[in-house]
């Protein structure tokens, strides 16, 4: 699966991000991420006047979803672990040509202690934030084992696709501090970034006159957890995007829903770690070990 090598990561003090915090969509399907959160995902289910909050852990809501006319992206939320954090890459930022806003209201409303807001070159928008709120204990919204895969690694990884890849590298790389962990060549280039020790907390996909959502990836802790979800899925009839099975470069073992919002949520568990000293850049061949496999009338990925 492995068909090249190239430079060893080198190790650095700080990462300017450093983790997904959170993320917003909106959507006109409201009503079924009601139904969609609780009982598909296992998220607690929490009411706001802007839409609803999907909680994961014992922070506040990391999941957003905020009632629209169309499925969209509508923001990410990026750590940058204190206020020196989103100081450099508001600098960095200002270095590229990009413009910030400091909004302090909206703050208050996304529950952190400060929010830094730009757009990138592709349209989407990026709030830099500290300090996201705790939340209290969390009550899942089914039956669960095990929780889900947050701490230092925040809420899990999303994958965008961009009209211009090397673009949108010296982007996220070069501006925003993100690492590269891996490549995957399938006809089609993916490319891994990290910046905390989950091994991918962004992935971008090179698809000439698009920019677009793909998915976002949940981790749970107990491998039981992703049979239950698989059940209800599968009992409630919903779209599976992809079968159960396991990637090669992160050693993931998942499969891919499709929300209501048309986008695909990956749940998993048992995800590779970065260890920074020791680790490789590597290039794959292969998406998956084995599985991952689309239904025959699933003709074109979900992306909004």
């Amino acid at each position: 699966m492995k068909v090249a090598l190239s430079r060893p990561l080198h190790r650095r003090e700080r990462l300017m991000v450093s983790s997904l915090a959170y993320i917003g969509f909106e959507t006109p399907a409201l009503d079924e991420w009601q139904e969609f959160g609780s009982e598909v995902l296992g998220a607690q289910v929490v009411n706001r006047s802007d839409g609803l909050g999907l909680r994961i852990d014992d922070r506040v809501e990391r999941i957003m979803i905020h009632p629209g006319e169309r499925n969209n992206l509508a923001y990410f939320g990026w750590d940058c672990a204190g206020d020196a954090g989103i100081d450099a890459v508001t600098a960095r930022l200002a270095e590229a040509e990009i413009a910030t806003t400091e909004e302090s209201e909206l703050a208050t409303v996304r529950q952190v202690d400060r929010l830094v807001s730009f757009v990138d070159p592709f349209g989407f928008r990026h709030e830099l934030t500290t300090g996201l709120a705790a939340g209290g204990q969390l009550t899942p919204g089914r039956e669960m084992d095990g929780g889900f895969v947050t701490g230092d690694g925040g809420l899990g990884h999303a994958v965008i696709m961009v009209p211009d890849l090397d673009a949108a590298m010296d982007f996220f790389v070069g501006t925003l501090g993100f690492k590269v962990s891996d490549h995957i060549e399938i006809g089609m280039s993916l490319r891994f970034l990290h910046c905390n020790p989950r091994h991918h907390t962004l992935a971008l996909s090179g698809a000439p006159g698009i920019a677009g959502f793909h998915h976002l990836m949940l981790e749970v802790e107990q491998f039981t957890d992703v049979g239950r979800a698989l059940d209800i899925v599968n009992e409630k009839k919903l779209t599976l995007a992809m079968s159960l099975g396991r990637h090669t470069n992160d050693m993931m073992t998942s499969f891919y829903v499709r929300t209501p919002s048309g986008f695909e949520i990956e749940y998993g568990t048992g995800g590779l770690l970065v260890d920074e000293e020791n680790w490789e850049v590597e290039t794959y061949d292969a998406m998956s070990f084995w599985g991952h496999r689309p239904p025959e009338e699933r003709l074109v990925p979900g992306i909004i």
